[in-house]
């Protein structure tokens, strides 16, 4: 049982990793458009 927890814990820290680091393209993508358009 410790297994399948320490198992699922792992899984849900790396799926919030990539899940995060889509989140700041994302924003960093806008904030290049808004640029964009301001000059």
């Amino acid at each position: 049982m410790l297994r399948l927890t320490l198992a699922m814990v792992a899984i849900l820290g790396i799926a919030a990793c990539e899940t995060t680091e889509g989140f700041g393209r994302d924003v960093q993508n806008a904030g290049e458009a808004i640029e964009n358009e301001a000059e």
